[in-house]
């Protein structure tokens, strides 16, 4: 079954020229101009994969973001003219998987589509074999539950997004070793080097607020100054 792909976007020449190229490749697409009509479509549909703009009719791409239960299940991709720096991290701090400045290539479109339901597709079989054995990382109160996909932190458990809980579990499984944010981009996105290091960067700071019990001195992910960062053990 094609994988299927729901486009919130109210200008139409885009919409159309991203839902043709991913048609060609394969995807089932759905377009919606509207921001409240895609998000009604979002909640009432099986999607596999979000594209969601930024600037949009009845409500923006932000406040979608905001609406999506944090545990949302697939990835968003957001899509923005606005080339500010914290735009990209208001977004990314809401949950978006990536963000991607217009004008854009439509094959580079496809390809982060791709990557991300790839990648998707990798962490859910990882999830499901890790259901099948006990694996459970306990460091200095931190505890990751890979069976469950559960994290306990300051004494009670924390809800964390699915590329968060990817993220801590990676940096977690590899202590120690420092890794750029390309590298972990790379590794835990999936994707090559098309990364914007304020994706990783958004991340590590929503995982801190939810783990650490004080942002001004983590205890477990550590920022390693010019070279990227570090689970300490």
């Amino acid at each position: 079954m094609n994988k299927k792909i729901l486009i919130i976007e109210d200008d139409s020449s885009i919409a159309e020229l991203q839902k043709d190229y991913l048609e060609v490749a394969g995807f089932d697409v759905t377009v919606h101009a509207d921001g409240l009509d895609g998000l009604r479509a979002f909640q009432e549909n099986q999607v596999d994969l979000l594209i969601l703009d930024v600037m949009l009719p009845g409500i923006d791409g932000l406040e979608i973001l905001r609406r999506l239960k944090e545990d949302k299940d697939v990835p968003v991709l957001l899509v923005s003219a606005k080339k500010e720096e914290i735009d990209k991290i208001k977004g990314l701090s809401l949950g978006a998987d990536d963000y991607i400045t217009k004008p854009f290539s439509p094959g580079e479109l496809v390809a982060r589509v791709k990557a991300h339901l790839e990648n998707y597709e990798r962490l859910k079989l990882r999830f499901s074999e890790g259901a099948r054995k006990s694996n459970i990382l306990t460091i200095r109160g931190l505890k990751i539950d890979k069976d469950s996909r559960r994290v306990f932190a300051l004494g009670k458990e924390v809800s964390l997004a699915q590329k968060e809980y990817a993220l801590l579990l990676y940096l977690a499984e590899n202590p120690n070793r420092v890794f750029g944010r390309e590298e972990l981009f790379e590794r835990v996105w999936g994707l090559d080097a098309m990364g914007d290091s304020a994706t990783v960067t958004v991340h590590i700071a929503r995982v801190r607020e939810k783990i650490e019990s004080d942002l001004s001195n983590p205890q477990y992910v550590e920022t390693v100054w010019g070279a990227g960062y570090r689970f300490r053990v």
